[in-house]
This record gives C-alpha cells, structure tokens and sequence, in this order.
C-alpha cells in the first residue's frame, strides 16, 4: 500500500531534458560559432600560449634548464634596464617618435578626408584617391629604398634639385636632428590615404537632410564641415584615437632598423630595436632582459590605452568599454 502512494506522488520523469534558451540559440546559429573557431583558436595559440614566455623576465633564463628550471630574480632585470644608461635615450627616442607620428599622422586623413567628402569632381576625387591610397601597399622594404634613393647625400634626388637651386646638401639619413622628421612624414605620405578610407565611411553616414537644412539657411561649406560632419564622425574618431593611443610606443621596427645607421643612432634608437639587439642580434644573447624590457613596454601601453579610453569616456560618451 506504502508503496502505491509513493509512486502516485512521485513527478513524472521525462525521457529527456530540454534544452534550455542559450543552448537553443546556439543550435540555431550554430554556423556563426563555428566561424568563431579559427579565430580563437588563432588567438589562443598565438597570444595566449606565448604569454608564458613571459615568465623569464623575472627570472635568469638558463636554455639548458628550460623556462620552469630557471632560478627566480624578481624584478632585477626590470631594475637593470632603468638604471641602465640607454634607458631615458631609449625610451624618449620611443616616445617622441610615436607622439610625432600621432600629432601630425592622426588628424591628416581626417582632413584629408572631409576635403575629398565635398569634392564636386567625382573623376578627380577617385584619381586623389588612388594616389593617396597607392602608398600604402608598398612594402616597408622598398619604401626604405625609395627613401634612400630620394635623401642620399650625393645622388638622392631632393640634393639634386637643392644643388641646382644653388643650396646646401643635406645629409637626410645621416643626421639625428632630421630622423625624426624623415620617419614620421613618410609614414604620413605611406598611410594618409588609407586613413582616410574609415573616415569617408563614416561621413557617408551622417544624415544628408541636416546638409539640405543647412544649405536653405546659407551655411558655407566650412560651417557645415564644423557643425555637421565633425560631431557626425567624432565617436569614430574618438574610438581610433583610443586605439591609436593604445599602440602608443609600437614606432614600426622594420622601418626604424632599416633606416638606423651610425650616425643617427641617437635618435633612432627605439624600445624595439633596443630589445632586438639585446635578445637576438648579441653575441651573447640576453633573453631574460630582452623580455623584461619588451613587457614593461606592454604594461606601458596597456596603461596608456586605460588612461585614454576612461579620458575619452568623461570627455565624451564614446569609450571603447
């Protein structure tokens, strides 16, 4: 009897439970997870995994006795490279170098940009584009090349024409004081156009009834530039500013070391190639300070990309979180 009555009150058991919401969506959509695959497994193998090399920059690296076997020193190599004499060198070159190339490459394709956006001739807009766009893929060997072959001393084609105006030569690669200068405004030249192409998206975007509006009121066109357009690409420009930002003290290793020579190596001299001569080009390579010197400019970056964007968010209500 006992066991009659329980059965009764006893829930009837399902032959299988059903799948709750999430799962649902995701057997729905199951072929925008699966294109997620690659690109995670892309990112954990070749920025996660590499993470662990990491490790050696807090201790002396021995090859022999592997990453884990390698006895702990803490913070020394960090220590090392500040009171290092090439630190304030290293890390001022690093930063003027990135600042230069922000200040004067980050608001060029802006301009550039709403230039093109109120251009009457459509054939002559898209032949400025192609020419502006062209540079950028030309590959930072030949654009090198096309450097030297333009600022060589004796037979670079700007000391050409500066010896047929009867002017001085001027020594391009081989001054200190003008790496600087060379450096960023090529990068401008190489990347103007292709910055621009975000920006010319961006102002497709904004409503053309607030031009029309404008217009019947008498707006010029520099009013309708400053009113409309700029707070109508501001969140885009905030968010690649950020990113920009972010990506502060990466000056371009290749560039920087294909241009670097003897005489202007006190300019030229960067955080990368600093770390690349230490950690690989050495007789004795040094990889646990290499790797400390390569973090602290991580964490310097990551730092900056937190400051810029809590700046952003208070200053505007665009951040990237």
């Amino acid at each position: 009897m006992a066991n009659n009555q329980s059965t009764a009150t006893r829930p009837a058991v399902t032959s299988a439970p059903p799948l709750n919401a999430k799962w649902r969506k995701i057997t729905v959509n199951w072929q925008l997870y699966l294109l997620c695959v690659l690109p995670i497994a892309w990112l954990i193998i070749f920025m996660y995994i590499p993470m662990y090399g990491n490790l050696i920059a807090f201790k002396r690296y021995v090859p022999t006795l592997g990453v884990l076997g390698s006895p702990w020193v803490g913070f020394d190599n960090f220590i090392r490279f500040f009171k290092s004499y090439r630190f304030f060198q290293v890390l001022w070159n690093t930063f003027y170098l990135s600042f230069y190339d922000l200040l004067v490459g980050f608001p060029i394709p802006i301009a550039l940009a709403l230039v093109l956006h109120y251009m009457p001739i459509a054939r002559y807009k898209k032949t400025v584009q192609m020419v502006t766009y062209a540079p950028h893929f030309i590959s930072t060997v030949v654009m090198v090349g096309i450097i030297f072959k333009l600022g060589s001393q004796r037979i670079g084609l700007v000391n050409v024409l500066l010896a047929g105006l009867g002017l001085p030569e001027v020594n391009f690669l081989g001054s200190s004081q003008l790496f600087g200068h060379v450096f960023v405004w090529t990068n401008v030249w190489q990347q103007m156009g292709w910055g621009t192409i975000i920006y010319l998206a961006a102002l497709s975007a904004v409503d053309p009834e607030l031009h029309e509006s404008a217009t019947v009121d008498g707006a010029s066109i520099w009013q309708r530039m400053r009113h409309i357009d700029i707070p109508g690409i501001l969140p885009t420009v905030i968010i690649l500013l950020i990113l920009r930002a972010g990506m502060i003290l990466q000056v371009g290793f290749e560039k920087v070391f294909l241009l670097q020579n003897n005489l202007n190596i006190e300019a030229s001299e960067v955080i990368q190639t600093y770390v690349y001569k230490i950690g690989i080009a050495s007789r004795n390579p040094n990889f646990h300070y290499a790797t400390a010197i390569g973090l602290f400019q991580n964490v310097v970056m990551f730092l900056m990309l937190i400051a810029v964007n809590r700046i952003a968010r208070r200053v505007s209500d665009t951040s990237l979180w």
